[in-house]
C-alpha cells in the first residue's frame, strides 16, 4: 500500500489547500477534490461529477484513488483529514499530477487552463528549498536542478505553442507533450466527441426537444446517472429557471443517428 502523508499548507494566490504525498508513488505529490474545487471556484460534488462522467478515462491508482473505497488505511486517512462529513459522502478523490491534469481538460476552460499552469509550476514541480544551515549544493545536485529548469523552460513553450495553435488534435499532442517533459510519462490526448443537445438534433432533423427526449427513452439511448455510452453522457448545466445544476443528456454523433433513424420509420 502506498502511504500518504500532509506535508503541510500549500498556496495558489490567495487560495491555500493541504499539501499531500504519496498514494501514487514515494515523493509524488497528489491534489484532493475539495482542494481542486476550491481552486477551481467550484463545488466539490462537480469535481466528483467530472469524474464520474469521464471515469473510463481515470486510472485508479495512476490517475485517481478514491480513499472512501480504496482500502482501510486510505478510507483512515480520509477521516483523519475531517473528509468523510457524513454517511451520504460517495467518493472522495485524490488525484495525481497526470490525473488532475486530465481533470483540467475536461473542465474545458481558460480560467482552468491558467490555475493548471500555476499548480504545475508552484505545486507539482516545485523542488524542496534548501535551508540556510545545510552545506552548498554539490555539482550533481546543481546539475540537476539545471536540467529540471531546462524541463520546465521546454514545456512551458510547448504549452504556449499549444494555446497558439487552431487545431485541437495539435494542441492537445502538444499539451500532451509538455506533461511528458515534465513527468517523463506519456498521456494519451483524450480526443472529444462532437456533442450536442436534444434542441441541438431537434434544430437539425426538423422536430422538437421533447420528441427527440422520447425517442431517446423508447429505445433506451440514455446510461444510467451518472454514466455515459456510445449514445452519448450525462453532464450538468445551469437550469433556465434557477442558477442550480441539473443533469443533462449530451447526445454523441451515434446517438443522433439513432434518433434520426427512429424519426425516418
Amino acid at each position: 500500500m502506498k502511504t500518504l502523508k500532509v506535508i503541510g499548507q500549500e498556496k495558489i494566490g490567495k487560495i491555500k489547500f493541504t499539501g499531500i504525498e504519496g498514494g501514487f508513488g514515494e515523493g509524488k505529490k497528489a491534489i484532493l477534490a475539495k482542494d481542486a474545487a476550491l481552486i477551481h471556484s467550484q463545488s466539490v460534488g462537480n469535481i466528483n461529477r467530472i469524474v464520474n462522467n469521464n471515469r473510463k478515462w481515470f486510472e485508479d491508482g495512476v490517475d485517481v484513488i478514491d480513499l472512501l473505497n480504496a482500502s482501510d488505511a486510505f478510507r483512515d486517512f480520509a477521516k483523519n483529514q475531517g473528509l468523510i462529513t457524513n454517511n451520504r459522502v460517495q467518493n472522495i478523490y485524490l488525484f495525481s499530477e497526470r490525473g488532475y491534469s486530465m481533470l483540467v481538460k475536461f473542465m474545458s476552460d481558460e480560467k482552468a487552463t491558467q490555475i493548471y499552469k500555476q499548480l504545475l509550476d508552484n505545486y507539482f514541480n516545485m523542488r524542496v528549498a534548501i535551508k540556510e544551515n545545510k552545506p552548498m549544493i554539490v555539482n550533481q545536485e546543481r546539475l540537476k536542478i539545471m536540467k529540471d529548469n531546462s524541463a520546465t523552460r521546454k514545456a512551458n513553450m510547448l504549452y504556449k505553442i499549444a494555446m497558439a495553435t487552431e487545431s485541437s488534435s495539435s494542441k492537445e499532442n502538444l499539451l500532451a507533450k509538455a506533461a511528458e517533459v515534465l513527468t517523463g510519462e506519456m498521456t494519451i490526448p483524450v480526443m472529444k466527441q462532437k456533442e450536442y443537445s436534444a434542441k441541438d438534433i431537434a434544430e437539425e432533423l426538423n422536430t422538437t426537444a421533447n420528441m427527440v427526449g422520447r425517442i431517446a427513452n423508447k429505445l433506451g439511448l440514455k446510461a444510467k446517472q451518472p454514466g455515459h455510452n456510445k449514445y452519448g453522457r450525462w453532464a450538468n448545466s445551469k437550469s433556465k429557471y434557477s442558477d442550480k445544476e441539473v443533469p443533462q443528456w449530451l447526445y454523441t454523433d451515434a446517438g443522433m443517428k439513432a434518433v434520426k433513424k427512429e424519426l425516418e420509420k
